[in-house]
C-alpha cells in the first residue's frame, strides 16, 4: 500500500471483474474481511428486481391509477 493508501488491483482480478483505468469500485467491510467489487449505477443495480403486473406494463394505465390515487387522496384530506 502507498502512504496515499492506494493499493494496486491484481490483474487477474481487473480481468475477473471486467475492471477499466477510471471505473469505479466499491469496498465493504465485514468484520476483518473487506470485498471489493465493480460499482454500478443504482438504477442498473435493481434493473429487473421487479416484475411489471403485465407486459408490457400499460404505461397510461399505471399513470391514470396513480393520478387518480393522488385525486383520492387529495379529496380525503381536504374533506370537512
Amino acid at each position: 500500500m502507498t502512504q496515499k493508501g492506494q493499493v494496486t488491483i491484481p490483474r487477474e482480478i481487473r480481468l475477473r471483474l471486467g475492471l477499466n483505468p477510471r471505473d469505479k469500485v466499491v469496498f465493504e467491510l465485514a468484520g476483518e474481511v473487506v470485498t471489493l467489487r465493480r460499482a454500478t449505477p443504482k438504477v442498473l443495480r435493481w434493473y429487473g428486481a421487479v416484475q411489471p403486473r403485465q407486459c408490457p406494463e400499460d404505461f397510461q394505465g399505471v399513470r391514470d391509477e396513480f393520478e387518480q390515487a393522488v385525486a383520492d387522496e387529495v379529496a380525503s384530506e381536504t374533506a370537512p
